[in-house]
Formats: C-alpha cells, structure tokens, sequence
C-alpha cells in the first residue's frame, strides 16, 4: 500500500532511459525517469481506440489516477476507471471479476486499451484481465512500486492467486509498453520500498555478480531514495530481465531462474495467508534458505550464503522464516509451478551470477527448514 501524502509527480527529468523488451513474437520498451506521468512522449505511439481503461487501488488512484488519465487523455475518446481492493490477499476470481464487469457493462470492444497503474497486484491481475477479455486486449504497465518496475511490469507474466498456491492461475501475455515513473517511489511505504528490493538483489547472484557488488556498495543510498541509484537499480534489473525474457518468454528453461528465492519464498506467503508477509519479504528469506541449499550441493561456499544473509538483513527484510510444520512447507512447494512429476526444483546458485534449475534430496531440504525457519516442526 502506498501512503496517500505524495504530490502528483512533476515534469519529466531530462535522463529518461529505455530497456528493449524483444520476444519471437513482439518487441516493446520499458521506460524509466522521474516525471513521465506527465510527459506526453511517454504515452505517443500506443495502439490507437476509442476507449482506454485505467485499472488502479483507491490508494493509488488517489495519487496518480487523474494524473494519468489527464495523460493519456489526448489519445482516446472515453476513459474510465476501475478501482480493485488492495492487497495480495485480494489478487483472486472475485477482483478479477470486477475488471470484467466494468468491461462489459461499458461496452468495451477489442482494441479498448487497458492501462495497470500501481503494483504488481494490480499489474498481474490487468494484465490477465487483458489477456483473456475477448481473447485478448492491448494493455500498458504504469507500475509504482519499486518491486513492479523492476520485475512483476516486465516479462508478460500474468496471474491471480488459489489458496493452494501463488500465481497458479494466469496467462503469459506481453504488455505494449511499460511507463516507470520514479517519481512514484516517493509516496512508497518503507515496508514496500524494502520488499521491492529483493527482487532487485535477485539479478545479482543469478546474473550479475558485478551488479550484486553495486547494490551492497549502494544500498544504503537506495533505502535513502536516491534518485541516481534508484535509476540505475531500475535500469540494470530491467535489462537483465528482458535478456532472460528474450531468450525464454514462457518459461521452458533459462527464465526459472528468475525464480531466485520463489520455492521458499511461495510457501511462506501461502502458508501465512496472503498478505501476511509481503511478495518480496518472502522473497528475501527464500533467497536466503536458497542460497542455504546451494552451499548443501555443493554451489557455492558458506560464505555466500553469510553475504546474502547480511544483504537481505542490511535491506530491511527477514531473514528468518515462520514457524510452519515441514510437511506443510513440502505441500506447498509440490505445486510450485516449477515441480515436474511431483518433484520439487529448486533455483540454486552454482556460482555467484550463475544459477540453475535442480532437484534437492528432500534430507536437504529439510535441514534447510529446520535451520532456517522460527520453528519448524
């Protein structure tokens, strides 16, 4: 959630970067810089309709809804808003289903373009709306969470929630374009800053080490909000991501490594009840239990697995994990989307800025558990 007290963001700055986002079957830009939801080069070129829909949170939307429909104004005749509740706990059927009501009941045709302003919440649920209304709707990803703009914005997966597992129901489907205003970071809750910057320190271990130095040496200046950094935080991360997506949109290989910390991390927000922790809280645990397991096979040495302890540590998140009975954490990772056969796989690092995908004795596994988490049973 965003706290409600940041001004409209201002005019756009002059360093407005651009990340390319190239799949078999489409190409679109990630566009980054402060004040880009006023700057009308940010929204020329998209598909052209005679109605857009804006689908935000009553947070959000307080901030940046009117700014943005003011925004996009020039270019489509009839613009409206829809409003879903906030929160992971509401990422389901039911706030789906709002998105299609609003649709219908307007009358919204196939070239209607649906634009996500606000997290990746909001994001994935837009973007599965817009994938399956009438079998497929052009939609843009406003995101204004630090997590959003640096991965759930970029890549084209779309998803709602079950409540026996995250992400399970969705759809892969690229978005036309991808707007990052940082100036939106601004109004984010430090909780939300924080979360989202464990999907940054991701990219590090499994593709980047000289940018997993870059963020240990700069971490403080992101927790600080500081414009250059975040820039180059948004800017690295988005381009690391859209190599893994260019070379592996629907996930056959390379692009579960995206997945850093995820088996772990999934378990723990399932397991709570969603929203309990937050997306990247659970992230950074699971980056830790994972690099945890990495050690155990062999990947890489117990010194890593203190230098990722002490960066998620240093980022504000946890890296202990609940206390939860081990054969519920082993009922949650079996329908992760990356278990094949029953079998449970994990995303372990084979040396730092190189991971894979692989199976882990459950012996292992459970160690993992028991030395990782609050109290596991």
């Amino acid at each position: 959630m965003q706290a409600a007290t940041s001004p409209v963001p201002g005019p756009p700055s002059a360093a407005t970067r651009s990340v390319s986002v190239a799949t078999r079957d489409c190409r679109y830009d990630i566009l980054i810089g402060a004040g880009l939801l006023g700057a009308p080069a940010a929204w020329t070129g998209l598909p052209s309709a005679a109605r857009a829909v804006i689908v935000s949170n009553p947070t959000v939307d307080a901030l940046y809804g009117s700014a943005l429909q003011a925004a996009i104004a020039p270019h489509y005749g009839r613009i409206s808003r829809v409003l879903l509740p906030d929160g992971e706990q509401h990422k389901d059927w039911a706030s789906l289903n709002l998105v299609f009501d609003h649709l219908l009941a307007s009358g919204c045709d196939r070239k209607t373009v649906l634009f996500a302003l606000g997290g990746g919440v909001v994001g994935d649920m837009t973007g599965f709306a817009a994938a399956t209304y009438m079998r497929g709707v052009p939609f843009v990803q406003v995101p204004t969470t630090l997590l959003a703009q640096v991965d759930s914005s970029v890549g084209g997966k779309t998803a709602i929630n079950h409540p026996r597992g995250k992400n399970m129901i969705g759809a892969f489907y690229q978005p036309v374009r991808v707007v990052c205003d940082l100036a939106t970071l601004d109004s984010l809750p430090r909780r939300e800053l924080c979360a989202g910057l464990a999907e940054v320190i991701k990219y590090g271990p499994i593709a980047d080490p000289v940018f997993l130095d870059w963020i240990e040496a700069n971490l403080d200046a992101l927790l600080a909000r500081d414009r250059a950094a975040l820039t180059h935080a948004v800017q690295r991360s988005c381009e690391l991501k859209a190599d893994v997506v260019g070379a592996d949109e629907r996930e056959g290989g390379l692009r579960a490594i995206l997945n850093f910390g995820h088996t772990f991390g999934h378990a723990i927000e399932a397991g709570m009840g969603y929203g309990a922790w937050l997306h990247g809280e659970a992230v950074g645990c699971g980056m830790v239990m994972a690099s945890e397991l990495s050690a155990a096979l062999g990947g890489v040495p117990a010194s890593f697995v203190e230098r990722m302890r002490q960066l998620v540590q240093r980022a504000g998140l946890p890296a202990v994990a609940p206390a939860m009975p081990v054969e519920r954490w082993f009922e949650l990772m079996q329908v992760d989307k990356k278990a094949e056969g029953g079998e449970i796989r994990f995303i372990v690092i084979e040396a730092p800025g190189r991971a894979a995908l692989r199976p882990a004795p459950d012996a292992l596994v459970r160690r993992v558990i028991a030395e990782h988490s609050a109290a596991a049973a």
